[in-house]
């Protein structure tokens, strides 16, 4: 479980990106990490790792302070960053190099996960393009078998088949004893994915829910004349609003617009999911 409290950060005095973050990540879910540009998802993502320390407040990862940067933790802790620089050697000998840091590290899964994104895990990472090497990263965080993973932009730089397999690998990865945290912008490459939804803005936490609370309180789509309307914007198939679920019917949850919703009438949402 990740855990922050009270969390504040900020680069400079005047450039504040996190403010009065608390929130509660648990186990058996893919968590959603949404919020405009410069919110401080990344920066959120390496506090939690113990590469950067807040200002103020705390975070936790299974009890421990990632600032301790206990080895108990870091066994159960990886993150995938949006870039990284690994290397001039095989994704092999980058395995045996680094795997023993992970003990559920499984070499088998490994080549498995690469056959299936289509990588040589023979070849040096340096001849990689940059997808394929994001593939074989990819490839050797989820043979590493961490209970938490964290992972930044994860579908920037993969061709459209790569994706699909991505969302495949990645669903039989999380079970009841792991998670799996995306922070995205490419929300339409893993929304399929998400069973919990976080979003950030300047004042902090506006939704943590996961998907099956969000469509229990939320309907998409076009709005009847009777509906309670939060947010609406023109498409070209016509106007499309989120609304109030007021009979509890199944509803097809859009992200983009339930995003754009909480942007546009923030008070309203947290009214909603303060319950």
């Amino acid at each position: 479980m990740i855990k922050a409290e009270s969390l504040n950060f900020g680069y400079t005095s005047r450039r504040k990106v996190l403010n009065n973050i608390s929130l509660t990540l648990g186990e058996g879910h893919i968590h959603g990490l949404l919020g405009c540009n410069g919110i401080g998802k990344t920066t959120l993502l390496k506090i939690i790792c113990g590469i950067m320390r807040p200002d103020s407040g705390s975070v936790s990862v299974d009890g421990v302070d990632p600032m301790l940067r206990e080895p108990q933790m870091f066994r159960e802790l990886m993150i995938i960053p949006e870039e990284f620089d690994l290397p001039n050697v095989s994704l092999e000998r980058y395995a045996k190099i680094a795997s023993p840091f992970y003990p559920r590290f499984d070499m088998g899964a490994m080549r498995g996960y690469c056959e299936a994104l289509n990588v040589d895990s023979r070849e040096r990472l340096h001849s990689m393009s940059m997808g394929q090497r994001k593939k074989a990263y990819i490839a050797f965080a989820l043979a590493c078998n961490v209970k938490m993973l964290l992972m930044d932009e994860p579908t920037n730089g993969l061709d459209i088949p790569s994706k699909s397999i991505f969302r495949r690998l990645l669903a039989g990865y999380v079970d009841d004893s792991r998670m799996v945290v995306i922070s995205t912008h490419q929300v339409a490459d893993v929304e399929s994915l998400l069973d919990n939804i976080v979003i950030l803005d300047g004042q902090g936490v506006v939704l943590n829910a996961t998907t099956a609370d969000i469509c229990r309180r939320l309907k998409f789509g076009k709005a009847e004349e009777s509906d309670s309307v939060i947010y609406t914007e023109r498409t070209i198939a016509g106007d499309v609003a989120v609304s109030l679920n007021e009979t509890e019917e199944d509803s097809q949850l859009n992200i983009e617009l339930l995003f754009n919703a909480t942007t546009a009438n923030r008070d309203a949402m947290c009214e909603i999911f303060k319950k």
